[in-house]
């Protein structure tokens, strides 16, 4: 595993401890000499994983959208960044461009971001791991979502499975670099609806 894609907020949360664990994970990913890739900004947690990696010696990639260039919120000190057309672009690039994916605490946009990955890995578009890096809970609700999604016959077990939740970065990375794709059937049922016609 030589990079990742972290998604996480452009706000910086209600509470100091979700700028403290974007600044473990960042010098944990520089200290294992793997690239950190974001979403170009320079402003809430995705600033500040950015600056931890940085400041220790990593290798950091931004990809971001021509609008949130004009919104000057682009980071400008790293080590490389990509300009793209629009979000579906920066998401197509930033799969490119890692080897798994790990959602920090975020809104709207860690999640769309981080389920679309989850969803491309169901339909078999990509077979990356994709990890959820709790702090104080603030995942469990989602957690608690895909177990009912399970209960409810609308996911598979083994794909409910085949993602990591938890709060340590280096339990984690290690199951990153041993990660290996369930191959379960995106179907729960084996009739489909034309056979029920």
């Amino acid at each position: 595993m030589k990079s990742v894609a972290v998604y996480c907020g452009s706000n910086a949360g209600a509470r100091p401890i979700y700028t403290e664990r974007a600044i473990a994970l960042g010098q944990q990913l520089a200290r294992d000499q793997i690239t950190l890739v974001f979403g170009g900004g320079n402003v809430g947690l995705m600033g500040t994983v950015a600056d931890a990696a940085l400041e220790a010696g990593g290798e950091v990639i931004g990809v971001i959208p021509e609008q949130l260039m004009g919104w000057e919120v682009a980071h400008k000190g790293l080590t490389r960044l990509e300009v793209v057309a629009n979000m579906h672009e920066r998401k197509m690039r930033m799969f490119d461009l890692s080897d798994g994916f790990i959602a920090l605490p975020g809104g709207f946009g860690t999640m769309d971001e981080m389920f679309e990955m989850l969803t491309w890995r169901q339909l078999g578009i990509g077979d990356k791991p994709c990890a959820f890096l709790d702090v104080d809970g603030f995942y469990a609700p989602i957690v608690a979502m895909m177990d009912r999604m399970v209960e409810e016959r609308f996911l598979h077990a083994d794909q409910r499975r085949d993602l990591w939740h938890g709060e340590d970065i280096a339990a984690m990375l290690d199951w990153m670099r041993n990660y290996q794709p369930a191959r379960a059937d995106k179907w729960l049922d084996e009739k489909r609806r034309k056979d029920l016609r």
